[in-house]
Formats: C-alpha cells, sequence, structure tokens
C-alpha cells in the first residue's frame, strides 16, 4: 500500500512555494521539500519527480493550492498530468497561530496540512463550458457596473450645476432627449456629450452581451435547464445561465438546505455555554450567485400573492406540467412568506435574504428532481 505525502503550494503571479508533508496525528508533522519556483507547471512536475527519486516509488503525492488569481489553470495543468490536485477554499484553511507572522512557506505548510486532516474544503471545478460562461456573465456584469457609474456621473453633472429633469422617470427616450438639448456653458456641455457618448456605447455594448447570453442559454447543454427556471418569478434567462454556470452539477449538495449554505444565505451563529447569539447571514461562498438569487427575491417580493404576468406565463409555455405547478407553488409561498414577515414589521432585507434563501432550495428542488414543497417555516 502506498503512503501519501501531502504537497501544499502556495501559488503567486511571480512565484511557487512547495512544501511536502506526512501528518503525524498526534505527533509532529514531518515537514521537507520546500522549495520556490518559478510559476510554471513544468517545475512543479519537475519538483514531484524529484522527490519521488528521493522518497521511492511506494510513494503517492496528493497537491492542493488555495483558490484564488490563479483560477483553474493549475489545477488542469496538473491534472492533465495526472497528478491528484484539489482547490482549497480560502475560508476552510487551518488558521495559523500568530498573524503577525506570514511567510510563503507558512503558508504551503497551512494548506499542506488543511488537506491531510480534512478540513480544507475542496473547491468545486466548473466544466470548461461552465467557465467560459461563467467569465462572459462576468464580463457583462463589469460593462454594467461601468454603465451604472456613468449614469451616476451624468446625474451629478446635472445636479452640481443646478439642472433637474421633470419628467417621471430617467434614461427613457425623453430624459435622453433633454439632456442631449440641455443649456450649459461650452466646457460643461463638452463634458456631458462625452458622458453621453460613453453612456451610449455602454448600452449599446450591453444590447450585444444580452444577445449572445440568450444564444447561450439556447444550447443543448443549457436550454432545458433555463427554461425550466425561468418558470420562478424574477429569474429571467441572464440569471437563469448564471445559475447553471456557477453551480454546475447540483447532486453535490445533500440537500436544498446545503446548496442554500454554500451561497451564504443561511443565518450565522456563536454560541459559548449557555449563550446563544444569532447573526446576520454568513456570506460564505459564491457572493456572485448569492447576489443574483437576491435580486430575483427582490421581484418576487413585489406583487400579490397568486398572481402571473403576460411575461411570466409565456417564459413558463412549454415546460411540463409538473415543472410549472412546482413553480407556482414556489412562487406563491414565497410571496406569502414575504407578505407574512412583513406584516411582523420584520426589516424588508430580512425579508427579502429570508425568501431569497428559500428560492435557492425551490431551485435545488427543480435541478434534482426533488420538487416536493417544503414545509420549513
Amino acid at each position: 500500500m502506498k503512503s501519501i505525502v501531502y504537497v501544499g503550494i502556495d501559488v503567486h503571479k511571480d512565484s511557487y512555494t512547495l512544501v511536502c508533508l506526512e501528518p503525524g496525528f498526534g505527533e509532529e508533522d514531518q515537514i521537507y521539500g520546500m522549495t520556490k519556483i518559478q510559476p510554471d507547471y513544468h517545475q512543479v512536475i519537475q519538483y514531484l519527480e524529484n522527490m519521488q527519486k528521493r522518497l521511492g516509488p511506494d510513494v503517492e503525492f496528493v497537491c492542493a493550492y488555495e483558490a484564488g488569481c490563479m483560477g483553474y489553470s493549475l489545477y488542469h495543468q496538473l491534472t492533465g498530468k495526472g497528478v491528484k490536485c484539489f482547490i482549497l477554499a480560502p475560508t476552510s484553511l487551518i488558521k495559523q497561530r500568530s498573524s503577525k507572522i506570514k511567510t510563503d512557506k507558512r503558508d504551503a505548510v497551512i494548506i499542506a496540512q488543511s488537506l491531510a486532516y480534512g478540513t480544507g474544503k475542496h473547491v468545486h471545478v466548473p466544466s470548461a463550458e461552465d467557465e467560459m460562461v461563467q467569465q462572459y456573465i462576468r464580463m457583462r456584469d463589469g460593462h454594467q457596473k461601468l454603465l451604472k457609474s456613468v449614469k451616476q456621473q451624468i446625474l451629478a453633472l446635472c445636479l452640481m450645476n443646478g439642472k433637474s429633469y421633470s419628467g417621471r422617470t430617467n434614461w427613457t427616450q425623453a430624459h435622453l432627449e433633454w439632456l442631449r438639448k440641455l443649456k450649459l456653458d461650452w466646457l460643461l456641455r463638452e463634458t456631458l456629450d462625452e458622458y453621453l457618448v460613453t453612456y451610449e456605447q455602454l448600452s449599446d455594448k450591453m444590447g450585444v452581451f444580452e444577445r449572445r447570453i440568450e444564444e447561450l442559454a439556447s444550447s443543448d447543454s443549457y436550454r432545458e435547464n433555463v427554461s425550466k427556471l425561468c418558470c420562478f418569478i424574477g429569474i429571467r434567462t441572464y440569471s437563469a445561465l448564471a445559475i447553471l454556470a456557477e453551480t454546475g452539477d447540483f447532486a453535490r449538495f445533500a440537500t436544498a438546505d446545503k446548496y442554500a449554505a454554500y451561497l451564504g444565505l443561511v443565518p450565522g451563529e456563536h454560541t459559548s455555554s449557555r449563550n446563544r447569539n444569532a447573526r446576520g447571514i454568513t456570506k460564505s461562498g459564491n457572493s456572485h450567485l448569492r447576489r443574483i438569487l437576491v435580486e430575483s427575491s427582490q421581484a418576487l417580493c413585489r406583487g400579490k400573492v397568486g398572481h402571473k404576468s403576460k411575461a411570466l406565463k409565456a417564459r413558463q409555455n412549454g415546460n411540463s406540467s409538473q415543472t410549472i405547478a412546482y413553480a407556482d407553488r414556489g412562487n406563491e409561498r414565497l410571496r406569502r412568506k414575504y407578505h407574512q414577515m412583513k406584516h411582523k414589521e420584520k426589516a424588508r432585507n430580512v425579508c427579502v435574504i429570508a425568501v431569497a434563501r428559500e428560492l435557492a432550495c425551490f431551485i435545488w428542488g427543480m435541478m434534482t428532481d426533488n420538487m416536493q414543497v417544503r414545509k420549513t417555516a
């Protein structure tokens, strides 16, 4: 039987620090082979080959590094060469005894220890297609933030110069026409025109991105599940595709509650002796996906219980009766939950987060064919 040596890799843009560890399990861990190399997976392979010669053929190496700027590239490179490798979540690593001393070697040892003792949680590695869709959607979100920033700058410019739009809604055709005809001093007019050019460019780009997302969602890999998720109020093509690409395999979560915990939508707790203190949500896990579900819940929290808009009926068209019935029960339950909490004078943000948590549970049920109505409060 082969013995296992755990290799911690502290990765940086300009270097990798590697260390081998054999756990002592109650005794002192055996640490050796510390080295710093160039950020090239070929040198990692060479390091493992040298350690294999040193330790003998009966040793198996298991590598790990902390999730971060390297993404999944090193994982794919090492596993492509037959090396067993994992990516560990930063929040699951063993805490250092002293926060005043931090070195690459210590970080590599902590990664190896977290892997060896099973405290480090393995990060899910998406398929190549999911990863590409993730990056495209996040690129789209980056442009959305830029567009929002430009809008704020335009409104701020008008406000600072005493110009206020008297219409009902900003960013309509009427509002844009008002901005184009606004009388300002020559340099202020030039400044506003530059802002408007940027606004129009970003708006056009967003239209292109939305059409491309529709195309991606209509591919064989996503079409059916995107259609199912769009049966929920507040979830359209963009949200559905993001949920699928960011989550990957829903079956890796044994229960709906574990999926909600993965999104950081479950309440935290600090309990000591008889003192139990509930906290806000943990906000651990996938922050991008958590934001999408919270935004979807905002739409669920508007409207009457049981009401179905024409747009929702159109999105549900073509799905099985079981899927539509399950989504309708979920929509009704979540809206009722929101109104009940508001009646108890709960803060609106608390209500929205509670709806988002249960929406995540309904999504898990639909994607895993566990479409029974949950009986949680």
